[in-house]
């Protein structure tokens, strides 16, 4: 019984330690489902702390499966080659958790970022079960295209709306 009562304590006071953004020097990596509408993927993501509310990062989505409504023709869909279902970013962020005071373990980071296929914006909120471990959610848009002419369908892909989620660990 005493075990099971020093267990409970321990990991209660790691849940209470936890910190969702530490601040300067402080490392997030990120692994998660990417959506859109015409397709899903994978988002690979990593932060760097620059300073108490500032961090800087790069962030990486590759779409696998594809969606039908991407074209009128179907088959259309395979001339989505890597260079359209990938996207590479360097981020910007602006990490209000401690700002906005709801709890340690809960940051929300509104941010830029400068990518491949655009310029665009983000908001992004974790929350951390324990010192190591939690769970993020990032809405991104485009706010300027650099490709001016009308898109073919697979260069809209990471150039429309998306939602990432997934986990998020501290290294």
């Amino acid at each position: 019984m005493k075990k099971l009562i020093l267990l409970v304590t321990l990991l209660s006071i790691s849940f209470i330690n936890a910190q969702a953004f530490l601040g300067k020097n402080d490392n997030k990596f990120q692994i998660g489902a990417n959506f859109q509408k015409y397709g899903t993927g994978l988002n690979v993501s990593y932060d760097f702390g620059l300073g108490e509310n500032i961090s800087v990062g790069v962030s990486s989505s590759y779409s696998l499966g594809l969606n039908n409504d991407l074209t009128d023709n179907p088959i259309d869909d395979l001339n989505a080659d890597f260079d359209n279902r990938f996207d590479l970013r360097a981020r910007f962020n602006a990490n209000l958790g401690s700002v906005l005071n709801i709890d340690d373990n809960f940051d929300v980071y509104p941010g830029l970022s400068v990518g491949l296929k655009n310029f665009g914006g983000h908001l992004g909120m974790r929350y951390f079960f324990s010192d190591g471990f939690g769970v993020y959610t990032e809405f991104n848009t485009p706010f300027s295209k650099y490709k001016s002419e009308k898109l073919i369908p697979a260069e809209t892909l990471h150039n429309q709306f998306t939602v990432n989620l997934g986990a998020v660990f501290n290294l």
